[in-house]
């Protein structure tokens, strides 16, 4: 059964699984960094972008594929194939966007969405109608599952890990030749033979058809949604820009003129005695907390690369991956040692030590800090003096 593809069709059900893979993990890899309806819209986005490449890869390779001339598509099973595919794909990202990501959490969609996937391929295989029956070898049955699995690990892998530049695109085409290999094992497994020599007849005859030049438009127009997809998902993530630069202060020497002028005792109010005065700043801590799938565990602030914004919390990074913290980015602030970390945007803080690289992008800047899994942060405009002080790069200026 395998004989006999057209090479080019194969070649391109290969790239749409790709950049299908690219712009969904792309889009999901923004999901945790987004807060509300917009992180809904995220996950909606890179569920259909996944599940329309590989639904497309799918057909793409059965047109590829030497059928029977006769053959048409039965319409019913050909969108529950892809409504199977859509569906275990959403709930797999959606798992795994939600609490810690653990090995458990991560083995447990992938099994789901690897079952989906093969389950949308042989669904899909049965919409087809004509005088024949398909027959399937058992060893390829179980292999094309097992493959598609791995693939939907691999890709899930690529999601957890924020990947992007040369690393999704890396990410991305392995994903789109694992899938592409699964569809074709379970192809090469898959045997037409007359109706007389099976069985039973297909379960889907008298349904309603469509001819396989209908599903060639349909498929073409869905290639175009991708490439279209894959486009927009090179525009720059929004959360990048700078944030709007703060409100001045007033100068120190001038503060005190005002304090005067706002207060009709301005040496009892700004001094530290009897409590009047501003409290003392606590004492840095040396441990935040993390949530986890079995409770709440904590991180010494030297393990801790980045803190950035998460709805009404926060996702400490520690070289390696992000959990999450309970406390919001103000508290976060607060508590950590101003020495060693700054706030460099809005929704970042950072830890200077663990800076290896900054440089120039747009209005603002961008950083890297090390681990084993080296990330970026964007600065704001307006903490891009402060930073490069902080990292020796300029003076501060000082106001007499």
């Amino acid at each position: 059964m395998f004989e006999g593809h057209d090479p080019y069709l194969v070649a391109l059900s290969v790239v749409i699984a790709s950049l299908g893979g690219y712009t969904g993990f792309g889009l999901a890899a923004r999901i945790r960094g987004t807060p509300g309806v917009s992180r809904r819209v995220l996950l909606a986005g890179a569920a259909s972008f996944l599940a329309i490449g590989i639904w497309t890869m799918h057909f793409v390779g059965m047109l590829a594929a030497p059928i029977p001339s006769d053959a048409v598509y039965l319409v019913l099973p050909t969108i529950v194939s892809f409504l199977i595919c859509a569906l275990v794909v959403g709930v797999s990202l959606f798992f795994l966007s939600i609490g810690e990501p653990s090995q458990r959490r991560v083995i447990s969609s992938a099994v789901l969405l690897g079952v989906g996937i093969a389950s949308m391929h042989y669904v899909g295989i049965h919409g087809l109608e004509g005088h024949f029956a398909i027959q399937h070898d058992t060893a390829m049955v179980v292999l094309s599952i097992f493959i598609a699995i791995a693939a939907a690990y691999g890709g899930l892998r690529a999601f957890l890990a924020r990947q992007d530049g040369i690393r999704l695109i890396a990410s991305s085409i392995a994903f789109g030749i694992a899938v592409s290999g699964m569809h074709y094992t379970a192809m090469y497994g898959m045997h037409f033979v007359p109706p007389s020599e099976a069985a039973h007849h297909h379960i889907g005859a008298g349904g309603l058809a469509a001819s396989p030049q209908m599903l060639s438009i349909v498929v073409a127009v869905l290639c175009f949604v991708i490439a279209a997809g894959f486009l927009l998902s090179l525009v720059p993530d929004p959360r990048r820009q700078p944030a709007p630069a703060a409100p001045a202060t007033p100068e120190p020497a001038a503060a005190p003129l005002l304090e005067a002028i706002a207060s009709p005792f301005p040496r009892v109010m700004s001094a530290p005695l009897g409590g009047l005065g501003r409290p003392p700043r606590p004492a840095p801590v040396v441990r935040l907390p993390i949530e986890g799938a079995d409770g709440t565990h904590f991180i010494d602030t030297a393990d801790v690369r980045s803190v950035r914004a998460d709805a009404h919390y926060t996702r400490v990074h520690d070289g390696t991956r992000e959990r999450m913290c309970p406390w919001s980015i103000s508290e976060a602030e607060a508590q950590l040692d101003p020495g060693l970390f700054v706030r460099v945007h809005r929704s970042h803080i950072v830890a200077i030590p663990h800076v290896t690289f900054v440089r120039k992008e747009g209005d603002g800047a961008v950083i890297e800090l090390d681990g084993p899994s080296p990330h970026r942060v964007p600065v704001s405009r307006a903490k891009i003096a402060e930073v490069k002080a902080r990292l020796g790069l300029a003076k501060r200026n000082h106001h007499v």
